[in-house]
């Protein structure tokens, strides 16, 4: 087990902190939802809706987020994974196109690359438009020189396996 903040290293959990910690980030996990979904559709007239601040804070760090995610480290993936998809509905739709190529970019295994099918899968249905956008930002990052070599050949191969 790797050593945490909260363990030295070669120390165990008892099964009740886990399982305490687990229910305290699904809580966390499920207000940072109604946070997220229960904003009203931005309308002109209206004043802009309030801010999550966290959220706001992680926008910078999608692609850290992504590579964390993409470790499939026990129940850790899931947590981050569902925070990846609340950061995208949150900053969409830049942020959800720029989750979906980084888990495109960097997935080097199928389950990597099913964590990406299933954000879209998540995110599809509210936000229409993110395909398109997906794959804008995949060729504008390939144009801009960002990649390495290795790193688009797997962005190529990740989107013909997907498709």
């Amino acid at each position: 087990m790797p050593a945490s903040v909260i363990t030295p290293p070669g120390s165990a959990l008892h099964d009740g902190v886990r399982e305490s910690c687990d229910r305290i980030i699904q809580l966390l996990l499920l207000t940072l939802q109604k946070l997220v979904y229960n904003r009203p559709a931005p309308v002109l007239s209206d004043p802009p809706p309030r801010p999550v601040p966290f959220l706001d804070a992680l926008r910078s760090h999608v692609r850290d987020l992504c590579v964390e995610t993409l470790r499939l480290e026990r129940k850790r993936f899931l947590w981050q994974h569902q925070l990846l998809g609340l950061l995208a509905v949150y900053s969409a739709p830049h942020c959800a196109a720029e989750s979906l190529f980084f888990l495109l970019s960097l997935a080097g295994t199928a389950e990597e690359l099913a964590l990406a099918a299933q954000l879209y899968a998540v995110l599809g249905s509210c936000l229409p438009e993110l395909l398109p956008a997906a794959a804008h930002t995949c060729v504008r990052q390939i144009q801009a020189g960002r990649l390495p070599e290795p790193q688009i050949a797997q962005l190529l191969h990740n989107l013909a396996t997907v498709i």
